[in-house]
């Protein structure tokens, strides 16, 4: 009897699960199968090949029926394995420029022995997808194939031209394809404007949906190496010119400065709506000086009173230079030889480097600290205005398949390979409806992951949202 009702019992959990788990229709089960090749195709800098995902993808493409004329693959002789994919689906009407799809395919390094799991394998578990890449940024790359796919299915000739760009190098490396594509094949990659990543929803504590983001314009990042050389000597006859005291005394100058603080259209936009919010929430205090800085860029007391309040308000509302390395002597019982530290910056829109550069030098003033940066300086595109034609039909599709969530613009505090298109005048805007959680689904981290139901929403949304736009006439 008892081995009876163990038997029912779980014969009836089975069946549940099997009447919870809504079966996958066909077009899902195909963008999955994508999906996981895209994921389980290594694109590290060490051990993988961006390449070889631009050629799945190429393949795919092709299956679906895209000549070969309107795919393109592209590498350098350096750089072999951090080639790209460009694809095009033409429009009816040449004289409306082209939308843009903006994805990159590299990923952060990842070690098997730290994961739970197998971090090159797409394991589905408790409603989530788990794998490096699966939030950032395989899932937009996935869905951008996808929709090119979808479209040519369903036999849509779009009035605007659909290119998709998928690149390799935004997580740093040798080579950054968006940046060659943006100097190089600029006619490639030509278009009215680009979706990229950057522009996550989030969740709340209790995982509900709590925003939509637009992200409309991003920060540069930029290291900058101060040093101090210095002869040195036996550390029993000290002398009051010491490169490590003469190196801290500059980075205490650094961190006491705060740039000032300048506004976009997204971040004015963003405090606009998020102030709204609060004022619902009670907190008028903050909702009210949010408001009135909003309306008044010279009300630098309310400004500078909402930026001290958390440390991501005010990374969207300037400059940022913070000390994140720092190394120095060569032995205990010697006078130090040499110091030297890391700055990072990260750049508000249209601010150079070199006038990042020549402000930290004014703020040090030592002659015997030298500032240089690391690499040469990027170029600072502005950043893109919210246009009606952008804005007005994302939130719009973004009220009816997430009522009642709002929808903030950001200007995003990190950086995106955005910021080589915005730099040569195609504005980039980040667009997505997946929803992350408080710990950003941990991209960059251990066990990076997507939620199952959202990756599948937000495929939907993309895809209606670039019917929407390649349909739509120049101007309207």
């Amino acid at each position: 009897m008892r081995l009876r009702k163990f038997c029912i019992a779980v014969g009836l959990a089975m069946l549940a699960t099997a009447i919870a788990a809504e079966p996958l229709r066909p077009d899902q089960a195909s963008f999955r199968a994508l999906y996981k090749e895209l994921v389980e195709t290594n694109t590290t800098q060490s051990a993988g090949s961006c390449s070889l995902a631009a050629e799945r993808m190429a393949a795919r493409l092709k299956a679906a029926g895209y000549p070969d004329r309107d795919l393109h693959l592209f590498s350098v002789p350096a750089y072999p394995k951090d080639g790209g994919l460009v694809a095009v689906l033409p429009g009816s009407d040449s004289g409306a420029k082209a939308i843009l799809l903006l994805a990159h395919l590299d990923v952060v390094e990842a070690k098997r022995e730290d994961w739970q799991r197998d971090p090159f394998r797409l394991v589905e578990e408790n409603g989530l997808f788990y794998g490096r890449g699966t939030t950032d940024d395989k899932t937009q790359a996935a869905i951008w194939t996808d929709s090119l796919i979808r479209l040519r299915q369903e036999g849509i000739r779009p009035l605007r031209t659909v290119k998709m760009a998928l690149t390799c190098g935004e997580e740093g490396g040798r080579f950054n394809g968006a940046q060659w594509l943006a100097e190089n094949r600029r006619d490639l990659i030509d278009a009215a404007f680009a979706l990229n990543e950057g522009g996550w929803g989030t969740l709340d504590e209790d995982g509900k949906p709590q925003s939509l983001a637009i992200e409309a314009g991003e920060k540069t990042y930029e290291d900058y190496r101060l040093e101090v050389t210095n002869p040195g000597g036996h550390s029993s006859r000290p002398v009051k010119d010491n490169a490590i005291t003469r190196l801290a005394r500059a980075l205490i100058r650094v961190e006491s400065y705060q740039f000032p603080i300048q506004f976009v259209d997204a971040n004015r936009a963003f405090f606009g709506g998020l102030a709204k919010q609060l004022a619902k929430k009670g907190d008028v205090e903050t909702a009210q000086q949010m408001t009135r800085m909003v309306a008044d860029a010279n009300d630098v007391t309310d400004a500078e009173a909402v930026a001290a309040k958390d440390p991501s308000w005010n990374a969207t509302l300037r400059t940022t230079c913070v000390a994140t390395m720092l190394d120095g002597g060569h032995a205990r019982n010697a006078l130090p030889q040499r110091a030297g530290a890391n700055i990072n910056c990260r750049i508000f829109p249209g601010v150079s480097a070199s006038d990042v550069q020549q402000r930290l030098a004014t703020l040090i003033d030592d002659p015997a600290v030298t500032i240089s940066t690391l690499r040469a300086p990027e170029k600072t595109g502005p950043a893109p205005p919210l246009t009606p034609q952008v804005v007005g039909p994302a939130e719009k599709l973004m009220g009816e398949m997430w009522p009642g969530v709002p929808v903030l613009p950001i200007l995003q505090a990190g950086a995106t390979d955005g910021r080589f298109l915005n730099e040569v005048g195609i504005p980039t805007y980040g667009i997505d409806g997946s929803f992350t959680d408080r710990a950003l689904n941990n991209i960059h981290g251990l066990n990076e992951h997507a939620g199952v139901d959202s990756l599948y929403k937000d495929r939907d949304f993309l895809y209606q949202l670039i019917k929407i736009y390649s349909a739509a006439t120049p101007g309207s």
